[in-house]
């Protein structure tokens, strides 16, 4: 299996190249930065930069073209400015999208937020920066699902750095709470070859289900 990561530098992005790679996957991550390639490759990995935010669709295809699973794992960050979160969360999101109907890439993982779906809430400040962060990340997911892809959408809770524990609750509504990174990068890395995950938006956070009986109770 080829996987195309966007975001390739990310925490989860590259804990979930570590074990796609060493499961005999074909990874490929998408960074910005050509001083991160050897992060990569160290994670088993191959590197392609490539800026999603002025990057144009033919150029992303390109990296796409005989993928199996394109997944979008990036972001802006917590110390970006407010329209960064536009043209990464959402734009870049929406480009990847893009270019995986071009490449005739089917399935398809975004990686969103668990509070997504509070995005309008009239109780939250339009202006602050966690509202406009989740307005994007809503705005991206409401894109995917309109598009002609076997997509998924996974959104994490809270992320920690704390070793993963490989037992999570994942399912369409969890609530808030906790999950590591490990055990996100596991349930991405499940994710790929999960069909019956396919048109749904998952919630995860930590809990007592063994990764691999979650994704089989889907």
């Amino acid at each position: 299996m080829r996987v195309v990561i966007a975001g390739g530098h990310g925490q989860i992005a590259l804990r979930l190249t570590k074990l796609l790679s060493a499961n005999g996957h074909s990874v490929v991550g998408l960074v910005r930065n050509p001083a991160h390639e050897s992060d990569i490759a160290a994670a088993g990995g191959e590197a392609a930069v490539l800026d999603l935010e002025s990057a144009d669709v033919e150029e992303v295809a390109k990296v796409l073209a005989g993928a199996d699973v394109a997944i979008f794992a990036a972001g802006a960050g917590p110390g970006s400015g407010n329209e960064r979160k536009d043209t990464v969360d959402r734009g870049a999101a929406a480009l990847l999208a893009d270019a995986a109907e071009r490449a005739g890439v089917r399935r398809h993982l975004q990686v969103g937020s668990i509070n997504a779906d509070r995005a309008d809430d009239p109780d939250l400040d339009p202006d602050d920066t966690f509202t406009i962060y989740l307005k994007a990340k809503k705005a991206a997911e409401d894109d995917l699902r309109a598009r002609d892809l076997d997509w998924t959408i996974l959104r994490p809770g809270a992320l920690t750095n704390d070793p993963g524990t490989g037992r999570v609750l994942l399912t369409d509504k969890t609530g808030f709470g906790n999950i590591t990174r490990d055990d996100v990068a596991l349930v991405l890395a499940g994710l790929c070859e999960t069909p019956a995950a396919i048109g749904r938006t998952l919630e995860l956070i930590e809990g007592d289900t063994p990764v691999a009986e979650a994704l089989a109770t889907l």
